[in-house]
């Protein structure tokens, strides 16, 4: 279908709803809240007038937002008329969810800015029409004795509409948290259930309507668990899967703009990619080949933006880190560094923020562009289809106690050479590889902890302790090479300069701290005995 909504984009505006329901019989009658018991929070009850609200909602063919607890409509009636696309809580709170809303228009088609947050779960897929409900709403403020409204209490009659006609109706509750807390909420519930209200686990107004097919898993569901005896194929799925949901659920996050989805999506598809390659013998070659590419591609797209907002981070602290003329104590500071004119130190700062700000937008673009293409879009209905019908090889019938270790073990056999051949001295490039290394022995082990439990679990702690070390070192060498650079800039000044040379100095000498503190750690990481239980190959 095309996409409508107002021509020019617009801000859309989010709201948390935090609300509890109850479903009830179509004679029920709702009880006197005040009057319901003694010491109940509820001194007075201010009815509000009927509403009559309309509302069409909207969704893929096979019903994608449902299911994942999703819902797009556009409601005409009641005080919030306009179109609402309703997420599960960032947060994760099981009563609550972020409510997103542009105004009301002419169109009757969803708004891109609507359209484009759920692009992830949809993938391209059109959107459509899929149900109108009549809501008959009776609402009340539940009032407490200080005069807090504690929570809206509605009493809706649905009506699931087929053209004119009345294809079905139910009845249902909301109490909707305002400034109670969550015993006097909790309260007011325990009075509907104890009058013949019924909670738990009822889905949305939609989900009611449309019938067990918007109730249905998702494409990417939680993988079940995986015991040692079970083919290697199965953890491999289980692995694949469970990526694949974090990718889906962080790439949500990143159209949102919330913090740190960016990161966690390159993440979900570096691991991916990591356990493709390490169990590598598991699948068909050319089938993740393919995949690993084009997960390498979106890693590289979100790269950008992701390593330029850690590194402005770190260039601004440590600048600030710098020892100035103004502490007064004289003398020089952290690893030899003269002390230099805070004025000095925030031209610098402004020197960072400006080459950062002329990339950032342009970056940003960049990646919106990428994961709105039709490419990424393929990319994600592939990596659904990994997580629920993968390429296996005969290889995946081995048990996971068999032939999961040997493939992990090689991981860290080439991770131990590279390791054991570092030299303080050594080239960065070096140190980077073992990084690369470490990582992808990391997240192998990681793969196999749902499998192997405690063991796996401490070994892959352990291996995270150098990685972490290794990318503190080339955040440092970036940082360094990056100090350098913009100390040559045209429009920079001696003094300036000065100071990014003295930053280039601090970040070396923080590069070559981590690379002493990294030889002190691995010789602990690498005893054999934190890595027994994958066997003699290792």
């Amino acid at each position: 279908m095309k996409e409508g909504g107002a021509k020019q984009a617009r801000t859309p505006q989010t709201y948390r709803e935090v609300e509890r329901k109850l479903r009830v019989p179509a004679l029920y009658r709702l009880p006197d809240l005040s009057s319901a018991s003694s010491d109940g929070p509820v001194a007075r009850v201010d009815p509000h007038p009927l509403l009559t609200l309309t509302a069409t909602y909207y969704d893929t063919g096979d019903l994608r937002l449902a299911r994942e607890r999703v819902t797009l409509r556009r409601r005409e009636g009641g005080g919030d008329d306009g179109w609402h696309l309703k997420l599960p809580a960032d947060d994760g709170a099981a009563d609550a969810r972020d409510e997103i809303r542009l105004p009301l228009d002419d169109a009757t088609t969803p708004p891109t800015e609507l359209l484009s947050l759920v692009l992830g779960l949809t993938r391209g897929q059109p959107v459509e029409a899929v149900a109108t409900l009549r809501t008959e709403r009776s609402p009340s403020d539940l009032l407490a004795a200080d005069g807090r409204v504690i929570a809206e209490l509605t009493d809706d009659s649905v009506s699931v509409l087929d053209g004119t006609l009345v294809a079905g109706q139910f009845r249902e509750l909301e109490v909707e948290t305002r400034d109670g807390t969550a015993a006097e909420i909790d309260a007011v519930v325990a009075a509907l259930v104890g009058s013949g209200a019924i909670e738990g686990g009822l889905p949305s107004k939609v989900v009611r309507a449309l019938g067990p097919a918007a109730a249905a898993p998702t494409d990417v569901a939680k993988p079940r668990g995986v015991r040692l005896e079970d083919p290697a194929g199965e953890a491999l799925t289980a692995h694949l899967a469970r990526h694949t949901r974090v990718l889906i659920d962080q790439d949500l996050r990143r159209r949102r703009d919330l913090p740190d989805a960016v990161h966690q999506v390159r993440v979900a598809a570096r691991r991916l990619r990591s356990g493709l390659k390490v169990f590598g013998p598991l699948v068909d070659q050319e089938w993740a080949d393919g995949l690993r590419t084009e997960l390498a591609w979106i890693a590289a797209e979100l790269g950008e933006v992701r390593d330029r907002e850690v590194l402005e981070e770190r260039l601004l602290r440590d600048l600030a880190a710098l020892p100035s003329a103004s502490t007064g104590d004289g003398g020089t500071g952290t690893a030899g560094i003269d002390r230099t004119d805070t004025r000095d130190i925030s031209a610098a700062m402004s020197v960072v923020r400006r080459d950062f700000d002329e990339a950032r937008v342009r970056a940003q673009a960049e990646v919106d562009a990428a994961m709105s293409s039709p490419r990424f879009l393929a990319l994600l209905d592939a990596l659904v289809e990994a997580a629920n019908t993968p390429q296996l090889t005969a290889a995946a019938a081995g048990r996971c106690e068999v032939a999961l270790p040997p493939l992990v073990a090689k991981a860290w056999r080439r991770l131990a050479r590279e390791a054991d051949r570092l030299e303080l001295d050594g080239t960065d490039d070096s140190w980077h590889e073992v990084r690369i290394s470490g990582k992808r022995a990391r997240y192998a082990v990681e793969a196999l902890v749902p499998v192997f439990g405690e063991p796996a679990r401490e070994f892959a702690k352990n291996l995270e302790r150098i990685t972490e070390l290794l990318g503190e070192h080339q955040d440092a060498v970036i940082a360094a090479d990056t100090a350098r650079r913009l100390s040559g800039g045209r429009r920079v000044t001696g003094a300036t300069g000065f100071v990014l040379g003295l930053l280039h100095e601090s970040e070396r000498a923080a590069a070559q701290a981590t690379r002493h503190e990294f030889a002190a750690v691995w010789p602990d990481v690498s005893r054999r005995r934190r890595r027994s239980w994958l066997g003699p190959a290792a």
